[in-house]
C-alpha cells in the first residue's frame, strides 16, 4: 500500500510555471506507475501523465503534450510535474494516482489517490 501527497500548486499567471511534486510513503514505490490527473470545476477527471517504474517510459495527454513533463526519483520517492506555458484552461485540482498494473489513462486503473493540489492559472 502506498499513501500519496501532493504539493506545489498555487496561482501563476498564463505563461508560467509551475512544478507540482508527489510524496509517497512505502518502501516499494519503484513497483508503482504513476501518474498524473485533474478534474476543474464542473468537468470529469481528465488523464494529464504518466510515468513507468523506471521513470523512462512517460505519457502525455493531448492538452499537455510539449508543455509538462513528467518525472520520478525513486530514491526520495516522489513523483513531479513541470508544467510550462500555463494555460487558463490548465486550471483544475491535480491529483497524483498510483497502480500496480500498467501504464493506463483510466481513472479506474489507479488504486490510490493523493487528496491533491489546487492549480490556478489567471489570464
Amino acid at each position: 500500500q502506498v499513501q500519496l501527497v501532493e504539493s506545489g500548486g498555487g496561482l501563476v499567471q498564463a505563461g508560467g510555471s509551475l512544478r507540482l511534486s508527489c510524496a509517497a510513503s512505502g518502501r516499494t514505490f519503484n513497483k508503482y506507475y504513476m501518474a498524473w490527473f485533474r478534474q476543474a470545476p464542473g468537468k470529469e477527471r481528465e488523464f494529464v501523465a504518466a510515468v513507468s517504474w523506471s521513470g523512462l517510459s512517460l505519457g502525455y495527454g493531448d492538452s499537455v503534450k510539449g508543455r509538462f513533463t513528467i518525472s520520478r526519483d525513486n530514491g526520495q520517492n516522489r513523483m513531479y510535474l513541470q508544467m510550462n506555458s500555463l494555460k487558463p484552461e490548465d486550471t483544475a485540482v491535480y491529483n497524483c494516482a498510483a497502480t500496480e498494473g500498467r501504464y493506463s489513462t483510466y481513472v479506474s486503473d489507479y488504486n490510490y489517490w493523493g487528496q491533491g493540489t489546487q492549480v490556478t492559472v489567471s489570464s
